[in-house]
């Protein structure tokens, strides 16, 4: 794809070569993350961060990206603070705020919301999750994790085997990742997940098109004893009607060390999307897994600011002016050891 001035909207839009380009750029983003160097290369730009569903990591990742290139953010959190409250529709809304920014980031709780107010914006608009549908850029994060922890066991995308454990109903964290996937070969896929919230049928049949191996499975066990990633996710609590309908799934498929020790290889990657819920009733991945050295989630986490770099310099066009724009840092940094 032609990055520059795009959405980022859908994994739908990028073929392998681009996936390869957006890693290549965010592996050099890594001395600007890491504050070993200083860049101004967007000095003057503004994001327009506009949630409008509760983000930590994903609203702040955005921030933290955008300020590391040395632009500026302001951010919209939630309905209650915007014109939307008052009737203003998403068309109005883009019109608006995109003459206030050089590019937006945009989390809304509808399905194609996103791609509705990229319709009416005059500048970039990246998908920052919406509905239940895709969140890209966790998928391009993920993907670059599970990258750089095979790597280091001399491993490669193709071929990966990878269990995606939880809601894998609503979680569009892993829808987005399984259609990623599938620009790979010979990946196998184990989905654990209770039957109501089961991978939609869509999703798995194009992840069998392009010639993947899928399981579906109930058995926690037997799908993490023969994997190189082990992914869970949450159940996505704010896509059913109520709480007490959630709370029917919550805390199925719980993975702690003594689980970890009997069923996993010695290397089996543990990722999460976060927020992992470690409520006694959930506790999906125990805090008796913290020390385990192959607890990918915070790894994971930081490398959701060095891809967010690499689509913003991407989509504004400033690859090749990030390292002249740049100068050493005048601060103790304790991440500089990292």
């Amino acid at each position: 794809m032609i990055f520059t001035g795009s959405h980022i909207l859908s994994i739908a839009q990028f073929d392998r070569a681009d996936i390869q380009r957006i890693f290549e750029v965010a592996d050099a983003m890594a001395p600007y993350a890491l504050r070993r160097r200083v860049t101004r290369v967007l000095e003057g730009a503004i994001l327009g961060n506009m949630f409008f569903e509760p983000s930590t990591r994903t609203r702040i990742s955005f921030g933290c990206a955008f300020n590391l290139l040395g632009g500026e953010v302001r951010e919209t959190t939630g309905f209650e603070s915007s014109a939307i409250t008052k009737g203003e529709s998403l068309y109005d809304t883009a019109r608006v705020l995109s003459g206030f920014s050089d590019v937006i980031c945009m989390r809304h709780p509808q399905e194609g919301s996103v791609a509705e107010f990229a319709d009416a914006s005059r500048v970039p608009v990246l998908n920052g999750g919406d509905g239940a549908n895709e969140h890209p850029s966790q998928a391009l994060l993920d993907l670059y994790t599970i990258r750089k922890e095979l790597a280091s066991k001399g491993r490669e995308i193709d071929g990966l085997r990878i269990a995606l454990i939880g809601d894998l109903k609503y979680g569009r964290t892993v829808h987005s990742l399984c259609k990623l996937l599938c620009l790979f070969n010979n990946i196998h896929i184990t989905l654990v997940s209770p039957v109501e919230l089961a991978m939609p049928g869509s999703i798995i049949e194009q992840m069998r098109e392009a010639g993947h191996t899928v399981v579906v499975t109930d058995d926690l066990a037997q799908s993490i004893s023969s994997v190189d990633i082990a992914y869970s996710t949450r159940i996505q609590e704010e896509r059913f009607a109520t709480k007490e309908e959630a709370d029917l799934y919550r805390g199925r498929f719980r993975l702690n060390q003594a689980i970890y020790t009997e069923y996993c290889e010695p290397n089996t990657v543990i990722m999460h999307p976060l927020p992992r819920d470690s409520r006694a009733g959930a506790n999906e991945l125990d805090n008796d897994l913290n020390q385990n050295p192959n607890l990918a989630i915070f790894r994971q986490a930081d490398n959701g600011v060095l891809v967010r770099m690499a689509l913003f310099a991407l989509v504004l066009d400033v690859v090749d002016q990030v390292d002249q724009c740049s100068r050493e840092v005048n601060w103790y940094n304790s991440l500089r050891t990292l």
